[in-house]
């Protein structure tokens, strides 16, 4: 049984971010797509019970939240495609190091960006632009010292890329259309934004995740 992925077809959020990784790892897997108004529904409950998305099915093996899925996929195909966590004790220390900040420093203001900013560009509040303005220099605090860590290094854990380096797509993609340029301003930051959004795996799934991807 090829592996399910069951998400919308769009790719911002956790489900671009594991279609990424499948496709770094060249793992051939099926879309079920699903359809926002949904969520809520008992079959959608029994698999993800926070009403969420994506998960995935593994010959029957049921598992949600976006970066448990992406390590699941390293680590059952650790040989496969691209390597995305290192194995080597300090390399990985450095890659746990930096996937705390990730989800502790850039990932709660990365959301409030984007929160305030849909809100912002399709109901133009007031207190939406005040929201939005809050959230962005709250998130530069962070990318502030990414401009320093990535002057030393090429990606956020070391010269290799790693998954926490694709964490960071799944908001970071919204951020040029809801008007905040925090990933393109500093040179550094900018520099490994570019690449990482260059990667043939993101710019496949820009039209939207495909229904199948195999390989040879």
């Amino acid at each position: 049984m090829v592996l399910e992925l069951h998400a919308p077809v769009t790719t911002t959020g956790g489900r671009g971010v594991v279609a990424m990784v499948l496709l770094e790892k060249r793992i051939p897997f099926e879309l079920v797509p699903i359809e926002w108004d949904t969520l809520n529904s008992k079959e959608h409950l029994a698999k993800q019970p926070f009403g969420q998305v994506p998960f995935i099915d593994d010959d029957g093996f049921i598992l949600y939240e976006s970066r448990a899925i992406a390590r699941y996929l390293e680590e059952k195909y650790p040989q496969q495609g691209t390597k995305l966590i290192p194995t080597e004790l300090k390399a990985k220390a450095l890659f746990e190091q930096a996937a705390s900040v990730e989800f502790a420093d850039y990932e709660p203001y990365a959301r409030a960006v984007y929160m305030a900013g849909k809100a912002k560009r399709f109901r133009g509040l007031p207190d939406d632009h005040v929201a939005f303005d809050e959230a962005v220099a709250d998130l530069s605090r962070a990318i502030d010292v990414y401009e320093v860590i990535l002057g030393k290094q090429k990606y956020l854990a070391g010269d290799e890329l790693t998954l926490v380096d694709l964490f960071h797509i799944g908001f970071g993609a919204t951020f040029e259309f809801l008007g905040c340029d925090l990933l393109v301003k500093g040179p550094n930051v900018s520099r490994w934004w570019k690449d990482i959004i260059s990667r043939p795996s993101w710019i496949s799934l820009s039209d939207g995740i495909k229904s199948t991807y195999t390989y040879e």
